[in-house]
């Protein structure tokens, strides 16, 4: 069966996204008001071990078909990678990878939801498997956020830029050895995105290195805004 590429604005993009709209705000409304401690710990470890499993299963899938190449299938595009290092962090809680993390999905994940690559559409493996990766983190971040009541600092935007650069540099390397283009370092993926607005190679990398701490900066605006007003109405 011959499967297209997901075409933005199409119902294989759309519908998905409304249901994990729908789907996150019910969930973090029901587990903040209702759910006991307990409870929405057991649901914050079950998300991140669903999505992981959906990851790890995919590319076992993959392997099993003979259709795996190691230049382009790994897990090191960033959501792949995160929804590897996602249950970890739903297991042990730990703020530093929350503070990585939280920047790390709302802006890489959100692009790739706004503007999906997808080569092979519904009802494909691949077409559920992007879906709950990229869907999936950012319900699990809104969680950790709403839910359990994880904020970011300041300085977590600087730990997350900081995190970003090494695993691009490790990136780069493994991009050498391979002769691959994972993370996009060497070409645009073949889809629209965002980066069709930065320029050929090497341009679009410079201008998306510029931009990152102004976007992590404006991620973390409405939680400084929060914290102003709250400490303004305390004072």
């Amino acid at each position: 069966m011959l499967f297209c590429r997901v075409q933005i604005g199409s119902f294989e993009h759309l519908v998905p996204v409304i249901c994990a709209l729908f789907f996150g705000y019910v969930l973090i409304l029901k587990a903040k008001n209702t759910f006991s401690v307990k409870k929405k710990e057991r649901i914050f470890n079950g998300l991140g071990f669903f999505i992981s499993t959906v990851v790890v299963v995919f590319h076992l899938h993959k392997m099993a078909t003979g259709n795996y190449n190691i230049s382009s299938d790994l897990p090191l595009y960033l959501c792949s990678l995160l929804a590897l290092l996602i249950p970890v962090f739903t297991m042990y809680k730990k703020f530093w990878m929350y503070e990585i993390l939280f920047f790390w999905i709302i802006a890489g994940t959100t692009q790739g939801v706004i503007t999906p690559d997808i080569a092979e559409g519904f009802p494909s493996f691949d077409y559920f498997r992007y879906w709950v990766v990229h869907l999936g983190l950012l319900v699990v971040i809104g969680y950790a956020t709403f839910v359990l009541n994880y904020k970011p600092k300041l300085k977590s935007v600087f730990k997350s830029f900081l995190a970003l650069q090494i695993y691009v540099l490790f990136v780069v390397i493994i991009n050498a050895i391979l002769n691959a283009n994972y993370f996009y370092l060497n070409e645009k993926p073949k889809s629209a995105s965002l980066l069709d607005y930065f320029g050929d190679w090497p341009y679009y990398l410079i201008t998306t290195q510029l931009l990152i701490i102004p976007l992590f900066l404006l991620i973390y605006l409405p939680f400084y805004m929060k914290e102003k007003i709250i400490s303004q109405k305390a004072g």
